[in-house]
């Protein structure tokens, strides 16, 4: 049984070593045998203003007045929102703020409860 890795390109799992490269027979794709360990991807962690890490179904609480785009009026600062979504993306946090409906906030503007 085989411990090198499979290739990287077509996953065949027929490499070999050559020299300080490995090679798969199958497509001809060469790579260097230090780039065959894939990097362990780490979970992303969030955290609030205060640094306290923040979880799925979190209460929180805003931090500063934040103006809304469109005109839509102002989240005012201390205000409650329960039950956010944590996700990937331009903003941190998903939820519904009463009086507001469904909206994105960034991670830096709130204070976990």
């Amino acid at each position: 049984m085989s411990t090198l890795p499979a290739c990287p390109q077509c996953q065949s799992e027929f490499t070999y070593e050559d020299g300080g490269m490995l090679v798969c027979p199958e497509c001809a794709h060469e790579w260097s045998a230090q780039q065959a360990a894939p990097a362990v991807e780490q979970a992303k962690v969030w955290r609030d203003a205060a640094g306290n890490v923040l979880q799925d179904g979190d209460t929180v609480t805003v931090i500063k007045d934040l103006k809304l785009k469109g005109g839509g009026g102002v989240v005012k600062m201390g205000t409650k929102v329960k039950n956010i979504r944590l996700v990937d993306g331009d903003h941190d946090i998903d939820c519904k703020i009463d009086g507001f409906g469904s909206m994105g906030l960034k991670t830096e503007f709130v204070k976990k409860v």
